[in-house]
């Protein structure tokens, strides 16, 4: 078995990785097989990134012959034994699985119990059409951020070359081998800003600012929005934008826009207890029965649900959950809903920032993005 090591000095994650654990803490893995089943293929490489010293090394242990297999797992595992957390990519479907099944194989009592972690592919599954991805690769998410490998092979490519160098131990080859790791543990210090775009939808967002602007829609019509200036908890590796919901979102490093429609008209707020109002058809509004017995009965009528509300005339804005109350709609059938955009909202940081994350959410959960 050979054990390599290099130093990755010119490299630093552009994400807060002390966020998911002390940097000391953490331990990037990517294996290297010959099939996906364990029990009918066979382990070559494992490589790891580790923090230390002020700055990211990696090691891999190499079997040069197929039974050194065993000694390949037994170094890993006790390398591994200390460090808390555990970073791969796709290793919940693949690495981790198949490092058991040689355990068991093996009959090793090894185990990933302990450790804490994180598969940044199934992070960013979820975001992959936001991000215009056509799949998931690691090497299609290297490309989206721009980045370059030296090794040109593929883990299915170097299958063939590991039986190669079996049999004639060429270096040449061993080289290559060693590389299409490296620059996977390399990719992986890079791609786990991807992260980023994760915590787009799932961290506290910053209204820095909020405005409100006109512009004339495809129809040339006077339309009003509301524009909020954004400030992320990390830096997006790559400008993304994205529109749903009738909502346009931009951002780029740690700063974004968000573009909400706000609408200038009447709206109704609808009584839940419609039993206890009457609804009053020449006003065209319910009235609460302590009040409306005032009013002669031949102006009055047992309000029903779809006309128990009062109008009001004001700025509103969309939420697609009850998320700020009281809420406002069109009409009662109808499934838009909307709050009323107040003096004091406009002063209050803590109710855009609300906003913010609400719209957000709406537009991924929501939007046909």
């Amino acid at each position: 078995m050979k054990t390599i090591t290099a130093d990755f000095h010119d490299l630093e994650p552009n994400y807060p990785i002390d966020n998911l654990a002390p940097k000391e803490e953490v331990i990037f893995l990517d294996i290297e097989t010959t099939g996906l089943t364990a029990k009918s293929s066979n382990l070559y490489l494992i490589g790891c990134v580790y923090f230390q010293n002020d700055s990211w090394h990696s090691i891999q242990w190499f079997a040069e012959k197929y039974e050194e297999e065993l000694q390949v797992l037994t170094a890993f595992f006790a390398f591994l034994s200390n460090y808390k957390f555990l970073i791969h990519y796709n290793g919940n479907t693949f690495d981790i699985l198949y490092l058991l099944a040689k355990c068991e194989q093996y009959q090793l009592e090894y185990n990933f119990d302990s450790l804490g972690g994180i598969d940044i592919y199934r992070r960013i599954a979820g975001y992959r059409d936001i991000l215009g991805l056509p799949d998931l690769k690691q090497k299609t998410v290297e490309e989206f951020l721009s980045l370059e490998r030296t090794d040109l092979f593929s883990g299915g490519d170097l299958i063939s070359k590991y039986h190669e160098y079996v049999c004639s131990q060429d270096q040449s080859i061993l080289n290559d081998l060693l590389l299409h790791n490296e620059d996977d543990l390399k990719g992986m210090l890079e791609i786990i800003a991807m992260l980023s775009y994760s915590d787009l939808f799932n961290q506290p967002i910053r209204v820095m600012k909020a405005q409100a602007n006109y512009y004339n829609n495809s129809l040339k019509k006077r339309c009003q929005e509301i524009i909020l200036k954004l400030r992320f908890v990390s830096p997006l590796p790559a400008p993304i934008s994205f529109r749903a919901l009738g909502c346009y979102f931009s951002g780029s490093g740690i700063d974004g826009s968000l573009k909400i429609p706000l609408f200038e008209e009447e709206m109704k707020y609808f009584y839940s207890n419609y039993k206890d109002y009457y609804y009053l058809p020449s006003e065209d509004i319910a009235m609460h029965k302590s009040v409306a017995t005032f009013v002669d009965k031949e102006h009055r009528v047992q309000a029903a649900a779809a006309n128990c509300y009062t109008r009001k005339m004001s700025l509103f804005l969309p939420e697609w959950d009850i998320l700020f109350t009281p809420f406002f709609k069109r009409d009662y059938r109808s499934k838009e809903m909307f709050f009323e955009l107040t003096d004091e909202f406009k002063k209050s940081r803590s109710g855009f920032c609300m906003y913010a994350e609400h719209v957000l959410q709406a537009m991924y959960q929501i939007g046909d993005v």
